[in-house]
């Protein structure tokens, strides 16, 4: 069983080849999600609405840089995963990248099974802080950084169990009472982009 099998319902394709987004769109669907297609920039940030889980994206788009996209989708609760795809990619974009938060990279041409294998790693392992971190030395003080870390951490949370705080507290391996005093706080629940599957507890 595949490590993202039942958590992916939606995976937003951003391809401006249409033949290579088709046959990614084939192998996404026998993953079990909903495919949707964007061959620009702008058609994929129109689709963004749609709260997909993941995000494919090249980064060579015909109108916009795809950076547009990228930033769009971190700006969504729960922010999905994201795997950039590129025939090249220069050192400062692969630092860009990494900024943003972006899980994996495939450089072009890639096999469908190594497409797959990099988004099981996204999936799998935990993304690299240490771009995010270090940048942040000299800017902004520590207190500050662990309190944003808190609050990013328990707002994705929540938007990823659509606001059940028991499975918050799952995710985040702490009692419900520590939940619940953190949103007691300054820490609002995020207006989840998604429709609620269960009701919250």
């Amino acid at each position: 069983m595949l490590p993202f099998q039942g958590k992916l319902k939606r995976v937003l394709i951003v391809e401006d080849d249409a033949a290579l987004r088709s046959a990614i769109a084939r192998r996404v669907a026998a993953w079990g999600a909903r495919v949707l297609e964007a061959g620009s920039a702008r058609a994929a940030k129109a689709l963004l609405s749609t709260a997909p889980d993941l995000l494919l994206v090249d980064l060579h788009l015909p109108d916009e840089p795809a950076f547009t996209v990228i930033e769009a989708a971190a700006q969504l609760w729960p922010k999905p995963i994201c795997v950039a795809i590129s025939g090249r990619a220069s050192p400062e974009q692969a630092f860009r990248l990494a900024q943003l938060g972006v899980r994996a990279y495939l450089g072009k041409p890639f096999s469908l099974d190594e497409l797959q294998q990099a988004v099981e790693s996204a999936f799998r392992e935990a993304p690299r802080l240490e771009t995010l971190i270090a940048a942040c030395v000299g800017r902004v003080p520590l207190r500050e950084l662990q309190e944003h870390l808190r609050k990013v951490m328990v707002l994705q949370a929540l938007a990823l169990s659509d606001g059940s705080r028991s499975e918050t507290a799952r995710l985040l391996a702490v009692s419900r009472q520590a939940i619940q005093q953190m949103l007691r706080g300054r820490i609002s629940p995020p207006e989840s982009n998604r429709a609620p599957d269960s009701a919250c507890d």
